[in-house]
């Protein structure tokens, strides 16, 4: 016989897995704005170099519920939209830094022009000091998280959303995404526990950041000509 927790938990996975188709076309219609735009996708290098997406497995939002809610978090039916935010998601990829400009562009305009509404302000994730000061002159919060991870985070929706569809954009290099990958296999669906593998992951990180910054300067040099 199930408990209350977990007759709780079902019933918050049969109200996702009742809204998911909604959450998949807008995750299309997303995905598809930006592969249309030809500022994002035309020149050398075009300002997108690959993008990727994906729907929240219902196996991984009921482990992630119940992470939650042991951190005492309080999700319910009632608030579940509104507490899990990554249910759909897509990663906007580029080459290096100075092209995160146009991307922020295009997604500014999308919402001023009432396509799609942002749920709270975006946020740049960065330990780098210089990345700051960077993400700072487009008005974004930013913030350090302790792992070091490095992205630019939009929570949107359709304007006139009445479902609580949203889809999170995350916006990296390159350089990122492999830091990413690495950290997620590492640390994703339970953290690791070895001091010296956080620490790898720390000083990757730097050097990722170290990268990116290098190829600014390479594309600054051969642009110049």
């Amino acid at each position: 016989m199930e408990n209350a927790e977990q007759i709780a938990l079902r019933g918050m996975i049969d109200k996702y897995r009742s809204k998911k188709r909604l959450f998949e076309l807008f995750l299309t219609n997303v995905q598809a704005d930006f592969a249309s735009s030809p500022a994002l996708n035309t020149g050398v290098p075009s300002i997108i170099h690959s993008t990727k997406s994906r729907l929240k497995d219902e196996g991984h939002l009921e482990k992630k519920i119940i992470r939650k809610i042991s951190e005492g978090r309080n999700i319910t039916q009632d608030n579940l939209f509104s507490e899990i935010t990554d249910l759909a998601g897509i990663r906007i990829l580029h080459l290096h830094q100075n092209q995160f400009s146009g991307v922020h562009k295009f997604i500014m305009k999308k919402v001023s022009a009432r396509h799609w509404k942002l749920l709270e302000k975006p946020i740049a994730y960065t330990w780098d000091p210089e990345s700051v000061e960077y993400f700072k002159t487009f008005k974004l919060r930013t913030s350090i998280k302790p792992s070091y991870y490095t992205s630019v985070h939009y929570l949107v929706s359709p304007a006139n959303d009445e479902d609580n569809v949203c889809c999170e954009i995350q916006v990296r290099t390159l350089f990122e995404e492999a830091w990413g990958e690495i950290d997620h296999s590492i640390n994703y669906p339970e953290k690791t526990d070895q001091a010296a593998t956080v620490e790898q992951l720390r000083v990757l990180s730097k050097l990722v950041s170290t990268g990116s910054r290098l190829a600014d300067a390479i594309f600054k040099i051969h642009e110049a000509k």
